[in-house]
């Protein structure tokens, strides 16, 4: 399908706070969005909203947010080619160090260093290279609880490209249940988990939610992440409460920063305690204890 690709010009100020309305307003379709500095000095900066379908009510939602803002802006099209833009954009992505690990593509292997934990995710149909800041800060969070904690049964709930169950399978050579309600992704997960070399310790289900028996045979775990958005996981907290072990650790993300105190407040209110916020662009990761 042709994907339109809406824009705009703006400052650097004004880009910070379009992306946080935009974020909450079209965080349950899913729909990209970026902002690229074009000038600094100059304070030129474009926010792209990239969308299918409807484009024209998704020009008047977009209009009616920014007029929200007391902002008024016009707004071009461009109609982008039917590629794989991920495979696209990953040819030129730099590899990423988070704590002690290196997410990288085939292209930057001989980049490694000597003590990195290094993880190769290819251009892939599923969410999650490692250069998003939510998923670069659950990777450094996870060093952290891993190394301190040493769990020994995790959970990677809404796992996407896999590259967190990965991760724990890596640092801690421990099994780890990778599911998500995508069965692309899911295929994805289990491609990069064999490419990784965890394939016997990472197992992936396409699982719609917490009532899949795999959960009920698995649970409880010691660690369980998620890296998904605010509102899923703040709904989720009594099922996590019901699948962690006491004591046990969970490290969430895909949050913005000001969505950190009511995601806290709902897993507060199922006897969790809080440990640490990491802050990174703009997201947090949040690590609780049960």
């Amino acid at each position: 399908m042709t994907q339109t690709r809406l824009y705009f010009i703006t400052g650097k100020i004004e880009s910070i706070s379009i992306f946080a309305a935009l974020e909450a307003a079209f965080e349950e379709e899913g729909l990209p969005i970026a902002v690229l500095e074009v000038d600094e000095d100059k304070d030129i900066h474009e926010v792209s909203l990239y969308a299918d379908g409807d484009i024209e009510m998704v020009e008047t939602r977009l209009k009616d947010i920014l007029a929200g803002l007391s902002l008024s802006k016009p707004i071009e099209r461009e109609a982008l080619p039917d590629i794989d833009w991920v495979a696209h954009s990953l040819e030129e992505l730099k590899p990423v160090r988070a704590g002690r690990f290196f997410v990288h593509g085939a292209h930057d292997r001989r980049k490694r260093h000597s003590g990195e934990l290094a993880i190769e995710i290819e251009a892939g149909l599923a969410f999650g290279t490692g250069h998003h800041g939510t998923t670069a800060g659950c990777l450094e969070m996870l060093e952290k609880v891993v190394r301190r904690e040493r769990p020994r049964n995790a959970l990677d709930l809404g796992t996407g490209s896999a590259v967190l169950a990965i991760a724990v399978a890596k640092l801690a050579h421990i099994p780890v249940l990778a599911t998500d309600i995508d069965p692309v992704a899911v295929r994805v997960a289990a491609a990069n988990a064999r490419l990784n070399h965890v394939r016997a310790l990472v197992e992936t289900v396409t699982a719609p939610g917490f009532h899949h028996p795999i959960f009920g045979k698995r649970a409880p775990f010691d660690l369980i992440v998620a890296n998904i958005l605010a509102r899923p996981l703040m709904r989720l907290a009594p099922q996590m409460a019901g699948h962690i072990a006491l004591g046990g650790s969970i490290v969430l993300s895909g949050i913005l920063e000001r969505q950190r105190d009511a995601v806290i407040a709902a897993y507060v209110g199922q006897n969790f305690r809080h440990v640490r916020t990491l802050h990174r662009e703009g997201w947090v990761t949040i690590h609780l204890k049960h």
